[in-house]
């Protein structure tokens, strides 16, 4: 298990970095290009969350779904395991929305309005998704 807790560490510490660049102003007076990078910074948040449900799988020998909507189904898998509560699995479905849209789509189009509440909440999501995988683990 100790080398799960040192790459599901590692992962918390690449996803603080990529939240502390988060800027303090407002998202709509960013320009396209900055708003994009925050597109990236989310997209790499819900990847990095992706990464550590993985990692606690393993260690819980719990398949790996695969298939298209593996995305979907992992989040899904790890409320009904009770490794996270459905009340973050809710939060995170929003993250996993955005990174949808983001992988899929054109940064030209991201809207601040609707990243800003993505942006305000993501501290005290990561934040409840450690306390709640420390829980899981321990």
């Amino acid at each position: 298990m100790a080398d799960y807790r040192a790459y599901i560490d590692a992962e918390y510490e690449a996803i603080g970095k990529a939240l502390s660049s988060l800027p303090p102003k407002p998202l709509s007076e960013l320009s396209k290009l900055e708003l994009a990078g925050i597109g990236a910074v989310l997209h790499n948040f819900y990847n990095g969350i992706e990464n550590v449900l993985k990692q606690v799988f393993r260690i819980k020998n719990i398949q790996i779904l695969q298939g298209e909507s593996w995305h979907r189904d992992l989040l899904l898998k790890a409320a009904e395991e009770s490794i996270i509560s459905e009340p973050l699995s809710d939060e995170l479905k929003r993250y996993l929305a955005f990174r949808h849209f983001f992988s899929h789509g054109y940064a030209i189009d991201l809207s601040p309005d609707r990243m800003e509440p993505l942006v305000s909440a993501v501290r005290d999501v990561f934040k409840n998704f450690k306390r709640e995988i420390d829980k899981a683990l321990a």
